[in-house]
């Protein structure tokens, strides 16, 4: 039975691999503006990110009140196929796609391959 009830959810978590992915265009006007939204990891960590149009980005963990929090600075780019990522000077940039939820129309999924890597949600406007 588990197996049959597996199987019956195995579209649903693919789903995202196969949605069209936003343009580096669109990841710009909607992400890459410099204005906060929030990044949701699988490990449901989550995430301040700004994204500034000069290439700049910063992460910074959401965390309770009075709590330390620590702000990583990188850079970003987009590629034909999305975007890419380096959070440490020197490091190679790591690309990814990002594509819309199926389910909810205020969360993108953040997609390396074929798997989901995180959530980004913008903020009303």
């Amino acid at each position: 039975m588990r197996v049959l009830y597996s199987l019956a959810l195995l579209p649903f978590l693919y789903a995202p691999a196969n949605a069209q992915a936003l343009t580096g265009d669109q990841i710009k006007s909607s992400f890459f503006n410099g204005k906060p939204f929030v990044a949701t990891s699988t490990t449901r960590q989550r995430f301040t990110m700004v994204f500034t149009p000069d290439g700049k980005a910063t992460r910074e963990p959401l965390k309770k009140a009075g709590e330390p929090t620590e702000k990583t600075v990188g850079t970003w780019k987009t590629v034909k196929e999305g975007f890419c990522t380096s959070w440490k000077q020197g490091s190679p940039a790591t690309c990814y796609r990002l594509v819309p939820n199926t389910s909810d129309d205020t969360k993108w999924s953040v997609m390396k391959g074929a798997v989901t890597v995180a959530s980004w949600t913008k903020p009303a406007e």
